[in-house]
């Protein structure tokens, strides 16, 4: 349900916008846009909406939360109309085009640079609220397209292009012709309590389109519940490792018990023989390819395997266990939010409402995992296409590269921060990581050299993710499992799918 030319003139009645100064301009998604406006001491969030089949304005409750990155159209706006104030703010007949008239100070400077006097530039700003063809179009005082929310060549709503708007308006009435029937529209009466404003922003907040909360809590569960089968299936395979590694001792009894029967033949792919472990007979699985003492070295083998590798499956499956428990948060979390765009931000980011609500800047996502620590970020690439990728995409110059020395393994990063050099924990913390996610790891620590990003260049023709260091430093670690245990609970994306 888009508005009718009745109710943005009911709307545009209720707000005391003429002379407000424009402090923010915020574009929440690629076809929205909010105005932040003071005016007597009070703050006014304007939102104008050109989504096929809820075109709208009305105010918000609450500010708009900032996009991801910087967009075209609102950092064209900030440029040039932030600080200024709205002249007037009316409805072009009943045609569901709203004309925003903007003037806005600019200093001039004399010959010698300084500022000396100012000047008024005037920009208008047209929304068109048609369903299907809406658009938001910013002009200069001359009449020109400065830009538009949404580029269309065709209508001439691009830069550098006159803005023939209000024309085009007045040619498509005459054409109809003065007699000409229209259709009756009426104020609708929507549900709730407050001004026609707050009415129409609980309304399309609850029912109409992607943004409805009602549908954006069903693609949150939907998608929280398909994360959550992930999960569960993991906790089910590593609640299995760990009873089958609980009893690593079982595969050295196997072993030993085939060591003491080398002269019994197979039977087809099983060994029939007495327990004397546990007493009676048993039926041990071998390979009929290899010899009695080759199946018992596989046996034994397996045993070193699952003793040394039993404390890391019960570490991945109590992380397991918490990022499903957190996942139950975040998704009460999204329940109790009542601002659809920040549910929507939420969702896009897969982080919390809190996060979204505040403003405060959400975690960048890195190939591999990463864990900030003491204020600074860590990047761990577990293979040579992560590894490549971050080289190429996600460090500078200044950030510092550890890597196992003689090992192959992780790329392990610490992200520069001006005029901060690392701390020696946390270098030391960093290099147990890389010894961690090494094939070196069994050793219990070991040598590495670390450098800065800036002194790697990469082998021309060679396998991926391969680079050849320069001033590089040598650093020896030894791993403290306790410590290793502390610093992969700050990863918190290591087990999401």
């Amino acid at each position: 349900m888009s508005l009718n030319w009745k109710e943005i003139d009911l709307i545009l009645s209720e707000l005391d916008l003429c002379g407000a100064k424009i402090e923010r301009v915020i574009q929440p998604s690629f076809d929205s846009l909010s105005l932040s406006l003071y005016k007597s001491g009070k703050t006014t969030e304007l939102f104008f909406s050109i989504a096929q089949g809820a075109c709208r304005l009305h105010t918000l409750s609450s500010a708009a939360p900032k996009p991801d990155r910087p967009l075209r159209f609102m950092e064209c706006l900030r440029s040039r109309i932030r600080g200024g104030r709205i002249e007037s703010i009316i409805q072009i007949g009943d045609e569901r085009v709203v004309k925003v008239e903007l003037s806005v100070p600019r200093s001039i400077s004399d010959g010698d640079g300084q500022a000396s006097t100012f000047e008024i530039k005037k920009y208008l700003l047209f929304v068109r609220l048609w369903s299907g063809a809406g658009n938001i179009v910013f002009v200069d005082d001359e009449g020109s397209v400065v830009d538009a929310l949404a580029r269309r060549p065709k209508k001439g709503e691009i830069s550098g292009q006159p803005c023939s708007i209000e024309e085009d308006l007045l040619i498509g009435q005459t054409s109809h012709g003065a007699h000409e029937k229209k259709r009756v529209f009426e104020t609708r009466e929507l549900p709730g309590i407050g001004s026609f404003n707050e009415r129409v922003e609980t309304f399309y907040n609850e029912h109409i389109g992607e943004l409805s909360r009602d549908k954006l809590i069903q693609t949150a569960h939907e998608r929280f519940e398909k994360k959550s089968r992930v999960l569960e299936a993991r906790i089910s395979e590593r609640s299995a490792r760990v009873v089958e590694f609980r009893d690593s001792e079982r595969l050295r009894e196997l072993g030993d018990i085939l060591m003491a029967n080398q002269g019994v033949a197979f039977d087809g792919k099983h060994l029939h023989c007495d327990d004397f472990y546990r007493g009676g007979q048993i039926l041990i699985p071998v390979n009929p390819h290899l010899s009695v003492v080759e199946n018992a070295r596989e046996l034994y083998e397996q045993h070193g395997k699952a003793k040394s590798g039993l404390k890391d499956v019960e570490s991945e499956l109590e992380g397991t266990k918490a990022s499903l428990k957190r996942l139950d948060l975040e998704l009460a979390e999204l329940e109790m939010e009542t601002e659809p765009l920040l549910i929507a931000r939420a969702l896009a980011k897969g982080g919390t409402t809190r996060m979204a609500a505040n403003g405060a800047r959400q975690k960048r996502s890195y190939p591999g995992l990463s864990l900030e620590h003491s204020g600074w970020t860590i990047l761990i690439g577990r293979s040579a296409k992560e590894n490549d990728e971050l080289l190429r995409r996600h460090v500078r110059g200044s950030d510092l590269w550890l890597h196992a020395r003689d090992w192959p393994g992780s790329y392990v990063f610490i992200k520069g921060r001006r005029e901060k050099s690392v701390p020696l924990e946390l270098l030391l913390d960093a290099g147990m990581l890389a010894i961690y996610y090494s094939k070196g790891r069994s050793n219990g620590g070991g040598d590495l050299y670390y450098t800065f990003a800036k002194y790697l260049r990469r082998v021309k023709g060679g396998p991926k993710g391969l680079v050849l260091p320069a001033h590089e430093k040598n650093l020896t670690v030894k791993i403290d499992d306790a410590r290793i245990k502390e610093l992969r609970s700050l990863i918190r994306d290591e087990e999401n799918p």
